[in-house]
């Protein structure tokens, strides 16, 4: 909780200190002095810092985030609709990072400096530095525009468009538990391309980053003691090499989750994908400020809930830290 609160501070300071004018906002910048003032007090900028800041934290404890000016709805029901689209393809996308980045790094490990981990190394480094819309840009080229295996930008193909009625606003989900298989298929073939670039990203770092620790690993005494005694080498490798780097890979899959989540915007906003990271583009466009604060407020909370659990996976993983 105090962590929490300390995110509400930064997010809400912040967002009082940036050069946006919320205020111009609403009114316009042909609005006069006298409707730009009676705008101001309604907004109830005119009080002392502190005292907006303790309203703040009132509303939020609430649920009340606000209103958008760029939906004139409230932030709490804008958020609620476009968190699970960035959810979605971000699931994928470290369920992609985790299935191939871990085994590559643990390969690669043990064939230090052999051309897989070169090849490896080589990925990982396309993986930190390629910018992630050029990616985008160039797979939706090739894969959508010039092979056909994919369907293009969006959610969905504008004919199937509320076909499915929401419930928990994943798409994939919903389409499967209204039974509607050929809503499901369009949408998997719309989310396979940005969730994959994702998992680029992410399974290049994860990748990395296993393949250190298990270097570390496999150089200590106890590998060499079991590969003298004759254990088989899968077992050296997955059973005793790789049993003690779970608790850091919980770190690294942790964070690397959160900044899929957080660091969305480009892809979102290649693809039109209808995701928090398109929806906190369109608020700073529009310094619609109630909404970067309630969608700054939502991704910095991911941080602290995923933090949690990797804590509570750590007392499960490793008996010594219970």
């Amino acid at each position: 909780m105090l962590t929490f609160l300390g995110l509400l501070a930064i997010t809400f300071f912040i967002g009082r200190v940036v050069p946006i004018d919320p205020v111009l906002s609403v009114v316009g910048d042909r609005a006069t002095q006298e409707q730009y003032d009676a705008a101001r007090i309604a907004m109830g900028l005119d009080r002392p810092m502190i005292v907006q800041f303790l309203d703040y934290v009132w509303s939020v404890a609430q649920g009340d985030l606000g209103r958008s000016i760029s939906t004139n709805r409230p932030v709490a029901e804008d958020l609620a609709r476009v968190f699970p689209a960035t959810l979605e393809m971000a699931t994928l996308g470290i369920i992609i990072g985790v299935v191939l980045g871990v085994p590559a790094g643990v390969w690669a490990a043990t064939r230090r400096g052999e051309w897989v981990d070169q090849v490896m190394r080589v990925f990982a480094l396309l993986g930190y530095s390629v910018p992630a819309f050029w990616l985008g840009l160039v797979g939706l080229a090739v894969f959508y525009a010039g092979l056909g295996w994919v369907a293009g930008p969006g959610r969905l193909d504008i004919f199937y468009e509320g076909l499915v009625p929401p419930v928990t606003n994943v798409m994939l989900i919903d389409a499967a538990i209204a039974g509607d298989w050929t809503v499901f298929w369009n949408a998997l073939s719309h989310l396979l391309l940005p969730a994959s670039i994702l998992g680029f990203f992410s399974l290049a770092f994860i990748a990395r980053m296993t393949r250190s620790f298990m270097l570390d690993q496999l150089g200590q005494e106890f590998i060499t003691t079991a590969r003298v005694k004759g254990v088989p080498e899968w077992r050296v490798i997955w059973s005793h090499g790789f049993k003690p780097i779970r608790v850091p890979l919980i770190t690294v899959i942790g964070l690397s989750y959160a900044a899929l989540l957080e660091g969305s915007v480009m892809i979102e906003t290649v693809f039109s994908w209808p995701g928090i990271g398109n929806y906190l583009t369109v608020a700073l466009l529009n310094a619609d400020m109630n909404a970067v604060l309630g969608a700054t407020l939502v991704i910095g909370s991911v941080f602290i809930l995923i933090n949690k659990v990797s804590d509570v996976l750590y007392r499960v993983l490793d008996p010594r830290s219970r």
